[in-house]
């Protein structure tokens, strides 16, 4: 009998059982899905944006469906650390797979201290640095927009914890490898990327934005082909895991993220189209694998041919 296909990879010194991670602010706390997925299958959970204060969000509507996406405004809505650590956490110690806590802050002192609170819950594998918040000692420029300030905030995170430290980039920058080596730099173990695009949406009807926040950030389909250019980009740029994210629906969606050299991708729009689709995902890499005799998920990663010579300096 034919051994199935080895589906571990590595971020850094934790070993993943197959590279499909859920993506903050698509999955909840995990729990909302307990009754629909095998949590227990996934390759990592990273659960919805915390704030050290409970955070109400953005005033409806603050979601709209796009052609080949969507727009969401939430606005980091979240319970906050204290509640999570007292209502959340206690279900997700019972879980097997790593799970990550994705944080935000308005101020480099507010990732700090967050940062070192998570750092001492035990259930928690490591952080996802979400830096594409507005910095508001900084006129409202997002952390990951400069290189400087992406470096002054991934740094003051490092130093205060020691578990695995993923940074989430943003898209909506001129050049993304510039951010990404600035992070590495900085004590970045692996990179996230991408969060959504800006856009936005108008009702014929009454000429006014569809959204209460006038724009939002669009995910899904619509951005994957620039998603799979990033991170392509990045891995080139620097020696630290990439993380794979945008538009990723299939299993075939994950394989293009992999073989451009992603260790790792999340999944997220495609969650509230197909609440399975994080197991439909696995199957299908596993069955693309066995399909082509190839023994091991890692031996796809980086695999990209191209007949051309791109620098990217």
């Amino acid at each position: 009998m034919r051994r199935k296909p080895d589906l571990k990879v590595k971020l850094g010194r934790i070993e993943l059982q197959n590279p499909v991670m859920t993506a903050s602010g698509t999955f909840g706390y995990a729990r909302e899905f307990e009754g629909l997925v095998d949590l227990n299958r996934l390759g990592a959970i990273i659960v919805k944006g915390l704030s050290l204060q409970p955070t109400k969000g953005n005033p409806p509507p603050r979601i709209v469906e796009t052609s080949c996406g969507m727009l969401n405004a939430i606005g980091l809505e979240n319970v906050g650390i204290k509640a999570f650590e007292k209502h959340k956490l206690p279900f997700l110690k019972t879980l097997s797979p790593p799970i990550f806590a994705n944080i935000y802050g308005r101020s480099i002192e507010e990732y700090v201290e967050l940062a070192g609170r998570i750092d001492r819950l035990e259930a928690i594998s490591g952080v996802e640095v979400n830096i594409s918040c507005p910095n508001v000692k900084a006129g409202g420029i997002a952390f990951g927009a400069d290189p400087q300030s992406a470096f002054s905030v991934v740094q003051a995170v490092r130093q205060k914890i020691t578990k695995h430290l993923i940074v989430k980039l943003s898209p909506n920058v001129t050049d993304i490898s510039v951010i990404a080596r600035s992070a590495e730099e900085a004590g970045a173990d692996s990179l996230s990327l991408i969060n959504t695009i800006t856009g936005m949406a108008i009702d014929l009807e009454t000429r006014q934005p569809k959204m209460a926040n006038i724009t939002g950030g669009l995910s899904g389909p619509a951005i994957k082909p620039v998603a799979l250019r990033m991170v392509w980009q990045v891995v080139q740029a620097v020696k630290i895991p990439v993380i794979g994210i945008g538009g990723i629906m299939t299993a075939e969606d994950a394989l293009e993220f992999l073989i451009a050299g992603a260790t790792a991708v999340q999944v997220g729009t495609a969650n509230f189209v197909n609440p399975r689709v994080t197991m439909d995902i696995i199957d299908g890499i596993e069955i693309f694998l066995a399909q082509r005799k190839i023994a091991r998920v890692a031996d796809v990663i980086g695999t990209l041919e191209t007949n051309i010579q791109q620098t990217l300096e």
